[in-house]
């Protein structure tokens, strides 16, 4: 069992800068493939960046590829989501994942446990 616990949401400018902690519970976080994932208002929630167990690999959706950074820190059982340049669609509640697998992808069905959610809001 993972909890998962999202920090460093807020109110930015556009063209601003934001990072996002995600804290995992547990003494085997570096099992865990991680990712994030975000869900605006009246839209699905898609899928913003993974990072596979070592923190080697790495996987970004196109919208937020060079904007975007995703790292870990596997002795704080930390992983992180630093967001530059942000723009108003970037808007969303954030959450963060964990799945059991090495790697995990873009899909929903890919990770086993969700943290709550930070939120990110973009002003124009």
């Amino acid at each position: 069992q993972v909890q998962l616990v999202e920090s460093g949401g807020g109110l930015v400018q556009a063209g601003g800068s934001l990072r996002l902690s995600c804290a995992a519970s547990g003494r085997t976080f570096r099992g865990y493939a991680m990712g994030w994932f975000r869900q605006a208002p009246g839209k699905e929630r898609e899928f913003v960046a993974a990072i596979e167990r070592s923190g080697v690999s790495t996987y970004y959706a196109d919208s937020v590829k060079g904007r975007f950074t995703i790292s870990r820190d596997n002795t704080k059982n930390t992983v992180y989501l630093q967001m530059n340049s942000l723009k108003p669609e970037d808007t969303a509640v954030y959450y963060c994942s964990a799945g059991r697998s090495s790697w995990s992808g873009p899909g929903l069905d890919e990770y086993d446990y969700w943290g709550q959610g930070t939120q990110v809001t973009v002003s124009s």
